[in-house]
């Protein structure tokens, strides 16, 4: 009887064992797949407090003209290593009288998808007068102004002007955020390199002068500029070069 009970008694501790070591697998955490990894960011005004946000893509003034989908909060993120550097192109330009205004930061790969959809669509030409006047809509994935990744969805990569701080108006570029045209070139009216402005009947002396403030402050803090968009840098040693991220933009 004794060894009965003996054996009952091993087989229930064995049955509990098992059950605890099932219950350890079961809740074990599984990993966060490193797209959706949210850890590696903050957002921009946590690390510049005194940047303006005007992101685009939450209202509906953008050249899809509605809420563009993953953007769930008026918000701009970025990579930790990346907004330290902004705050350096802040403190820099702060100095000479001006503040940063954030049209776009890190944009969620469901966005990107947005924009191909809008794009694939020929019949939806509503925001055409104000961003692609001169464009053909069904030349977008062409001509490089549609693709179906983007640099943002690596989340080091910001688009934006500045704001003159004794007028608290925006700075005169020549050009609005998102124009679909030759205008939107940094070397429209002159070589970015050199700075040396050429007389032109597309931008003024003044307004090429402006873009290049603001490049030459970003270069000079570790982003490099785009050649298409004059508002357009990215972290030069971006830290997920090969990562698309796909999480909402929102705050955590």
């Amino acid at each position: 009887m004794k060894k009965s009970r003996l054996w009952m008694l091993a087989a229930i501790l064995l049955l509990c064992g098992m059950t605890v070591s099932s219950c350890k697998r079961a809740t074990k955490e599984v990993p966060i797949p490193m797209e959706e990894n949210m850890t590696y960011f903050t957002p921009i005004t946590d690390v510049v407090p005194d940047a303006i946000l005007e992101i685009r893509y939450y209202s509906t003034y953008n050249f899809v003209g509605a809420r563009v989908d993953g953007y769930l909060e008026p918000l701009a993120l970025l990579t930790k290593v990346a907004a330290d550097s902004l705050l350096a192109v802040s403190d820099d330009l702060k100095q000479q009288g001006y503040r940063l205004n954030i049209y776009d930061a890190y944009r969620p790969q469901m966005a990107v998808a947005h924009f191909v959809r809008w794009a694939e669509d020929l019949n939806d030409s509503a925001m055409k007068p104000y961003f692609y006047p001169n464009v053909d809509k069904s030349v977008l994935f062409k001509e490089g102004y549609i693709a179906e990744k983007s640099g943002h969805s690596r989340g080091s990569t910001v688009d934006l002007t500045l704001v003159d701080m004794s007028t608290g108006k925006e700075v005169d570029m020549g050009g609005v955020f998102d124009w679909f045209g030759r205008e939107s070139h940094p070397d429209c009216g002159g070589n970015p390199e050199t700075m040396e402005y050429r007389p032109n009947d597309t931008i003024t002396a003044t307004q090429f002068e402006n873009r290049m403030l603001l490049r030459q402050a970003m270069m000079r803090h570790g982003f490099k500029p785009l050649p298409e968009e004059w508002w357009h840098f990215t972290l030069a040693n971006e830290p997920f070069p090969d990562t698309y991220f796909t999480f909402p933009v929102k705050r955590w």
